[in-house]
C-alpha cells in the first residue's frame, strides 16, 4: 500500500469486547470501535458487532499474532486472514504491533543453516504475548522488509503500534522515537501510538514520553490508544484491566499539544466495570482533547522542531545474500538467535542471555505464565473446574516454566492435560478420571504428533 494516506478521521472509540458488547451499543458518542482480529470469524460476525456496523459505526481490526518484528517473514496465512477480516468489516485500515511473538522456528529462507555462528534453535516457541524488538539497525532492517511484505498483502493501509516492555535489550542503537521515525521514513507505514505504553516504558525503562513524542513523525499518526494498568514493586504492568490513571492522561495531553489525533480509543480487556464507569473514562479522554485544542492553535505559529533524520538501512555485503531481493539474510539470522535466546529464557527455563537484567526477566516470565494461564482457563474452562482454581493455577505455572507454547492456546490446554495425566499429577482418582475423559473427548483420533498410543492407553484406563 506504500505511503497511502491513512489519516481517516475516526473520532472517539472503544475496544469492542463480547463481555461489554451491549454496553458499547448504549454508550453515547461512540464514533468507532476496534476489534481483536483473531477473535472474530469474518463469515459470522457477532450480533453486537454486526448491529454497530449497520448503524454506520466504523470497525477497525487490530491484529496481535503477525509478529512483524520477528526474524521470519510474515506468515502468508496470517496475512490472508487479516486481509479477509478487513474486507468483511469494511475497515478503512488495519493495525498490528511492533513486536515479536514467536522464535526458534525454521530459518527465514533456505541456506541460512550454513550461516556462521551457533545454530539457531529449531524448536518453535510462542510467547503468548507481545515482546519488544531490539532497537538496532538489524532489527529495523528486518522489520522494514516485513512491513513491506505485509503492506503488499493487505487491501487497506497498515498502522503499527508501539508496545510496552518490562525488559530492555542490551546494546540498543536507537531511541524509540528514532526507531519509529526510521520505520515510517522507509516504509510509509502509519503509527498507532499507545500513550499508556509510553508511560509504561517511562516507569520500567526510564524513557521520557516527551522525548519520544518529540522524535516521532506525528504526521504519520493513525490513532491513539489509552489504557489503564498498575504499579507493583516499581514495575508498571500494562494490564488493560484497570482505570486509566492520570499519568497516562498527561501523556495523552502532551501528544495532543503537538498534533490533533485522528482518533483516540479506550482499551479495556478484563475486569470490566459498569458501563457508567467506561463512560466516565471516555469523558476524561474527551476533556483532554478539548483542553489541548486552544493551546495547540496558539502554538501553530511557532517553528516546528526539525524531524529526526531517517535511519538508513545497514550496509550489507553482496556476498551476504538477501531475502526477497533485499540484503537482510544475515540480519535475520542474528535477530533469530537473539530472539530465540530471550524467549527460551522467558518460557523454557533457559539461562538469561548476556546483558539482560535477570530480575526483570523473572518478572516478565511470571507475567507471561500468568497471562497464558488466564487464556487457557478461558478456552478450556473445564480445566479449573476439574482441578480446582488454585490447583489449576499452581500446576499450570509449574508446567509453563519449562514447557513453551508451540501451537496456540487450545493445543496448549490439551498438552497441559496430557502432561498432568502422564506425570500422574492430576490429583485424586476422581480428578484423573474426569480429566482423562475431557482429554479423550477433545483429542480426536490423532490430536498431537505420536499420540495414538497414548490415546489407546487412556481409552483403556477410562473403560
Amino acid at each position: 500500500m506504500g505511503a497511502t494516506d491513512t489519516r481517516v478521521r475516526l473520532g472517539t472509540g472503544i475496544g469492542w469486547r463480547p463481555e461489554i458488547a451491549d454496553g458499547i451499543e448504549a454508550l453515547p458518542g461512540i464514533d468507532w470501535v476496534e476489534v481483536v482480529a483473531e477473535n472474530i470469524c469474518p463469515c459470522h460476525l457477532p450480533d453486537g458487532l454486526r448491529r454497530l456496523r449497520e448503524r454506520g459505526t466504523t470497525v477497525v481490526p487490530h491484529g496481535v499474532s503477525l509478529g512483524l518484528g520477528g526474524a521470519e517473514l510474515p506468515d502468508p496465512a496470517r496475512l490472508s486472514a487479516l486481509a479477509e477480516r478487513a474486507e468483511a468489516l469494511g475497515a478503512p485500515l488495519v493495525t498490528e504491533h511492533i513486536a515479536f511473538v514467536r522464535a526458534g522456528g525454521p530459518p527465514a529462507r533456505a541456506g541460512l543453516e550454513t550461516a556462521p555462528g551457533p545454530a539457531v534453535p529449531r524448536v518453535s516457541m510462542e510467547a503468548g504475548h507481545l515482546l519488544p524488538v531490539p532497537r538496532t539497525r538489524d532489527a529495523l532492517d528486518v522489520l522494514c522488509e516485513n512491513v513491506r511484505v505485509a503492506q503488499e498483502a493487505l487491501p487497506v493501509p497498515l498502522a503499527l503500534e508501539n508496545i510496552a516492555a518490562l525488559v530492555e535489550w542490551p546494546g540498543e542503537e536507537l531511541s524509540e522515537g528514532e526507531f519509529l521515525a526510521g520505520l515510517v521514513e522507509r516504509t510509509g507505514v502509519r503509527l498507532l501510538i499507545d500513550v499508556a505504553n509510553l508511560h509504561t516504558n517511562h516507569v520500567n525503562r526510564g524513557e521520557d514520553p516527551a522525548t519520544a513524542l518529540g522524535e516521532l513523525p506525528l504526521d504519520a499518526l493513525a490513532y491513539v490508544h489509552v489504557a489503564g494498568g498498575f504499579e507493583r514493586d516499581g514495575v508498571w504492568h500494562d494490564s488493560h484491566g484497570h482505570p486509566v490513571p492520570q499519568p497516562v492522561l498527561d501523556v495523552l495531553a502532551q501528544l495532543c499539544a503537538r498534533t490533533e489525533p485522528p482518533g483516540v480509543l479506550l482499551e479495556r480487556d478484563e475486569n470490566f466495570p459498569p458501563v457508567s464507569e467506561l463512560a466516565d473514562e471516555l469523558g476524561s479522554i474527551r476533556a483532554v482533547l478539548q483542553d489541548a485544542a486552544p493551546a495547540r492553535e496558539l502554538s501553530t505559529g511557532a517553528p516546528a522542531a526539525p524531524p529526526p533524520p531517517p535511519v538508513p538501512p545497514t550496509p550489507v555485503s553482496p556476498a551476504a545474500g538477501g531475502t526477497s531481493g533485499h540484503g537482510t539474510a544475515a540480519a535475520r539470522e542474528r535477530l533469530a538467535r537473539a530472539q530465540a535466546d530471550l524467549l527460551a529464557a522467558l518460557v523454557a527455563g533457559a539461562p538469561a542471555p548476556e546483558g539482560f537484567d535477570s530480575g526483570r526477566l523473572a518478572v516478565q516470565s511470571r507475567a507471561l505464565a500468568a497471562k497464558r494461564a488466564d487464556v487457557v482457563a478461558k478456552v478450556a474452562p473445564e480445566l479449573p473446574l476439574i482441578l480446582g482454581e488454585k490447583t489449576f493455577r499452581t500446576a499450570f505455572t509449574a508446567y509453563a516454566r519449562t514447557s513453551p507454547m508451540a501451537g496456540g492456546y487450545r493445543r496448549d490446554a490439551l498438552e497441559f492435560a496430557t502432561h498432568l495425566l502422564d506425570s500422574g499429577s492430576a490429583g485424586g482418582w476422581r480428578e484423573r478420571r474426569r480429566l482423562r475423559l475431557w482429554w479423550l473427548e477433545r483429542s480426536g483420533p490423532e490430536p498431537l504428533p505420536g499420540s495414538r498410543l497414548r490415546r489407546a492407553l487412556h481409552l483403556a484406563r477410562a473403560r
